[in-house]
C-alpha cells in the first residue's frame, strides 16, 4: 500500500471514530475518549491518535472490532469512506 493510500485509509478509520462516538454522545449518553478506551481494553492515547488528523495510527482488526462493539455499529462502518462533513449528528 502507498504512503498516501495508508495516510487516506488511517484517516477515514479514525474520522469514522470520533463520528460514531459523538453519535454515540447524542443517542446513548457521553462517552469520551477515555471511556471509549477503557470499554474496549485499549488506551486513551490509542483513541485520540485514531481520532486526530495529524497522526497515523495503525490499529488491528480486532482492536477496530472491539471498538466497534463498543459503539454498537457494524465493525464496516468503521471503513465507511462517505465525507464526514456531509454527514449530520442531529438525526
Amino acid at each position: 500500500m502507498a504512503d498516501y493510500e495508508a495516510k487516506e485509509l488511517f484517516k477515514i478509520i479514525g474520522g469514522n471514530i470520533k463520528y460514531y462516538r459523538k453519535l454515540y454522545n447524542l443517542k446513548k449518553g457521553k462517552l469520551t475518549q477515555a471511556e471509549l478506551a477503557e470499554k474496549a481494553n485499549v488506551s486513551t492515547a490509542l483513541i485520540g491518535n485514531l481520532e486526530s488528523e495529524h497522526i497515523e495510527q495503525g490499529i488491528s482488526v480486532y482492536t477496530l472490532w472491539k471498538i466497534s462493539k463498543v459503539l454498537e455499529i457494524p465493525v464496516e462502518k468503521l471503513f465507511d469512506t462517505s465525507d464526514f462533513s456531509s454527514r449530520k449528528l442531529d438525526n
